[in-house]
């Protein structure tokens, strides 16, 4: 597999500097791509370059994924409109053991394979530099003129932030370019991985390279992925999308992709999976034929969930989703746990109950028209059951004044309630 061909269908090549793709035929070449360790789990805005990284090993290369332990502590400007927060050593720490598990899900890190995946940290060769060694090693090589025409601080220093941009910050590509001239020495690395708006940081550690001991290295960057609206990728109303299941459920997660525009699924399903050119052409054909049978957001979601959490996850969250949209049976229902039952009925009416009056056991009529207002009045509800309208956590209600007990909570304190085929109704029971 050629790397380079491999990304350009795929639509994720922004730049590439000359050579790189000659380097690439000639022999197994290190490359490395870094990963801003700001919290304890990636978000789908990773998912990019973490692909390129995957596909890069699967084409026989030797990825490594490096941890910004020492930048995180300070910031990057490009792309920020503002200076970040900086972590805590014992946070970076704890941030890059879970980054780490879930790197593991896309890379092969265990294996003896020579091309084994690798996590590095620039803490570790940062953390003993002393500010004279840095100015003497890096700060002489590089010209205060070069470092100003970068976009990144260019943006910054016009107006686009109110109180222009830190030293801390400007320094920020000379660090940077120090990790790639530290991974060169150390790991024969030739190559640096990114998004499109790291290419001034990584072109100013291939300008230091040359200078420093006159080798010759390259870069390639992905285009920053965006929704064909325009606006940013990954974001929901209630924030980013995570990686992590404690941050957003395998069902949301699932959600995310079934729910993208037909022009993004063709566009995200060639960046987020590994699925091969016919296997993709051959899915865009048969949505094209029947788009509202969104075969290709499913296929996506699928592929995608699978990866990141599991198969099982990927069959819970369809089962989940049968639920609001399709005919699930109460078994499915029952299965659901707190989590993914909250997810599935987020924007449900909801109304509280005390959960006393249920244990004691109460007529659905009096839950359903008095303590909960599902049905304006009982004469109305009554017809509705008889019309067979009615249902109770996914069972038919067979008479309006069927008496619901504990028995009849989910997860020991929730009550569905369905009121034709599409009206829902959460009652929990506090």
């Amino acid at each position: 597999m050629n790397f380079v061909e491999e990304l350009k269908w795929r639509g994720m090549v922004h730049n590439m500097m000359p050579g790189t793709e000659e380097l690439l035929e000639k022999e197994m070449v290190t490359a490395y791509l870094g990963i801003d360790p700001t919290a304890d789990s990636l978000h789908i805005g990773h998912l990019c370059g973490v692909m390129m990284l995957r596909h890069f090993q699967r084409c026989g290369h030797k990825p490594l994924a490096l941890v910004g332990g020492a930048t995180g502590m300070i910031g990057d400007p490009s792309g920020k409109s503002q200076e970040r927060n900086l972590l805590d050593e014992e946070t970076l720490r704890h941030n890059q053991e879970c980054i780490k598990r879930q790197l593991g899900k896309f890379l092969d890190f265990e294996s003896d394979a020579p091309n084994k995946a690798e996590l590095v940290n620039n803490y570790d060769w940062m953390k003993d530099f002393t500010f004279l060694e840095f100015a003497r090693t890096v700060g002489k090589h590089i010209t205060v003129n070069y470092m100003m025409a970068k976009d990144s601080v260019q943006k910054r220093l016009n107006g686009e932030a109110r109180d222009g941009l830190s030293f801390t910050e400007f320094t920020y590509q000379l660090l940077q370019g120090y990790d790639f001239l530290h991974l060169y020495e150390t790991r024969n690395c030739k190559l640096q991985l990114g998004g499109s708006d790291q290419w001034g940081n990584i072109t100013t550690g291939a300008e230091l390279i040359r200078r420093t001991n006159g080798g010759e290295v390259y870069a390639l960057t992905c285009p920053l992925v965006t929704k064909a609206d325009g606006t940013k990728f990954g974001k929901t109303e209630s924030g980013n999308v995570w990686l992590d299941p404690r941050y957003t459920s395998p069902y949301k997660f699932y959600q995310f992709w079934l729910n993208v525009s037909d022009e993004d699924a063709e566009r995200y399903i060639k960046i987020f999976t590994s699925l091969t050119k016919e296997e993709i052409d051959a899915l865009i054909a048969e949505h094209k034929q029947a788009p509202h049978l969104r075969a290709l957001q499913k296929r996506l979601a699928k592929e995608v969930t699978v990866m990141v959490h599991s198969e099982e996850d990927y069959n819970a969250a369809v089962e989940a989703s049968g639920i609001l949209f399709g005919n699930a049976t109460s078994e499915a229902l029952k299965k659901l746990d707190e989590d993914t039952l909250l997810s599935v009925f987020e924007g449900v009416p909801q109304f509280e109950v005390a959960k006393a009056e249920i244990e004691a056991g109460i007529k659905a009529v009096d839950l359903f028209t008095e303590k909960a207002a599902i049905f304006p009045s009982k004469g109305e509800m009554r017809k509705m059951v008889q019309g067979g309208g009615v249902s109770l956590n996914k069972e038919k209600l067979s008479a309006f004044d069927q008496t619901v007990t504990a028995a009849d909570l989910l997860d020991g304190k929730y009550v569905l309630v369905q009121r034709g085929k599409k009206n829902y109704y959460l009652i929990i029971a506090k």
